[in-house]
């Protein structure tokens, strides 16, 4: 009987709710909630850890306290951009920001799984993004996107077992040195891991030529032998552990492995490497519009910025940050002494952006990939496993039909005897 009052006391509470929605945003609401769903990097943003900001429930307070709001941030994270892709073109989910990579921002925004929303008029703080990174090849006209982050990749390496004299350190070629058998990670997504090929084999990434992709795919063939495993986040135990010595990756994580782990080292390859540019969208999805330039405007305030640049320890595009003398000194007295070159002064001339490739060469990477991976160590394992399991039916098979055919032929001569 109590249930029952309860229940019918909680739907007159609901039904008595004010409906705060108006025509330009509809609200996902929780309760008297609007939940706010943003799908980032993992380890992408301050989370309150450690002493840092809380950027998510700063976010909600604002909201709060400063648009008369309740709202619900639910932050998720994926692993790579082909994660994001497949989660949001399999329309069964619904988000209302999402942080992509350069290339995979155009490619949404070509397949209409991204708004425009103007940001040069409808974000206020968009002001404060540096120019150079405005109107890049993956959005000249300024309609889809604002860049949250931008950064480099290269090669993370652990002098307790990578000797500085090393002739490899500032080549791609230590991702291959057979001497590091075991101890070397890859990428766990096929444009990263592929690039890596490209550079050694001095070959544009963004090359449509079938040629150029087998002959990477060859040197990740032989490249494999060699390779630990297959990562994306799990780089971070992984290296700072100290359970593998070379890892390829972003420059900005590798100072969150240092502040754990002091032997580990990075450079960017002299061979070439990739530069990006992170941005901030709006699916087409959303059912918070309104709401999520909101949430993006609030990511390029100062506070805001600051803490995620610091959190994150990646190179911010916000000029607001770069011009921050606390920021500064933290990146090199805190982070890393040389935290700031790393990030912002490096060569450019021999680094490509990632561009979104034709249909049919995405197809054939991905088909490659998928040979890499069939043709894994694993995989060869596993199909080992396999026939020894059905070896060893097919014996017990033979051992009880020989068992069988003696019994009947004892039974067969005592029974005629």
């Amino acid at each position: 009987m109590m249930k029952k009052i309860i229940s019918a006391v909680f739907a007159i509470l609901l039904l008595a709710a004010p409906l705060m929605m108006t025509s330009c945003e509809k609200e996902q609401s929780t309760g008297d909630a609007t939940t706010l769903y943003v799908y980032n990097w993992g380890e992408y943003i301050s989370d309150g850890t450690d002493g840092s900001l809380d950027v998510n429930r700063a976010f909600e307070e604002y909201c709060r306290n400063v648009l008369g709001k309740n709202v619900k941030v639910n932050y998720s994270t994926y692993s790579s951009n082909e994660d994001l892709y497949a989660k949001l073109s399999s329309g069964a989910v619904s988000y209302d920001v999402i942080i992509p990579s350069d290339y995979m921002a155009a490619r949404l925004a070509a397949e209409d799984l991204i708004m425009d929303f103007d940001p040069k008029e409808s974000i206020e703080n968009y002001k404060y993004i540096d120019n150079r990174f405005k109107g890049l090849y993956y959005d000249p006209d300024e309609k889809f996107s604002v860049p949250y982050t931008f950064g480099t990749v290269g090669v993370i390496y652990n002098t307790k077992y990578v000797p500085e004299d090393d002739e490899n350190i500032g080549s791609w070629a230590l991702m291959w040195d057979e001497d590091y058998k075991g101890n070397i990670l890859q990428f766990n997504n096929p444009r990263d891991a592929f690039a890596t090929a490209q550079f050694y084999n001095k070959t544009n990434i963004n090359s449509e030529n079938p040629d150029d992709w087998r002959a990477a795919l060859d040197l990740l063939v032989k490249q494999k032998n060699i390779v630990q495993g297959y990562v994306m986040d799990e780089v971070f135990n992984k290296m700072k552990g100290g359970s593998a010595a070379i890892a390829p990756y972003y420059a900005g994580d590798f100072f969150t492995m240092y502040g754990d782990n002091e032997d580990l080292a990075f450079y960017h390859p002299e061979e070439g490497t990739n530069v990006f540019v992170d941005v901030m969208c709006i699916p087409s999805s959303t059912k918070n519009f309104d709401l999520a330039k909101e949430y993006i405007n609030f990511m390029l305030t100062e506070e805001i910025a600051v803490a995620n640049a610091e959190y994150v320890c990646y190179a911010w595009p916000n000029t607001l940050v770069k011009d921050s003398e606390d920021y500064i000194a933290y990146m090199t007295e805190e982070v890393h002494p040389d935290a700031i070159s790393i990030l912002y002064d490096f060569d450019m001339s021999n680094m490509e952006f990632f561009h979104d490739l034709p249909d049919d060469t995405r197809l054939l990477m991905n088909s490659y990939w998928e040979e890499l991976k069939i043709e894994s160590n694993i995989g060869a394992a596993i199909y080992i496993i396999c026939i020894v399991i059905v070896a060893s039916l097919v014996a017990i098979f033979v051992i009880r039909f020989a068992i069988k055919r003696r019994r009947k032929y004892y039974f067969d001569k005592y029974s005629a005897g």
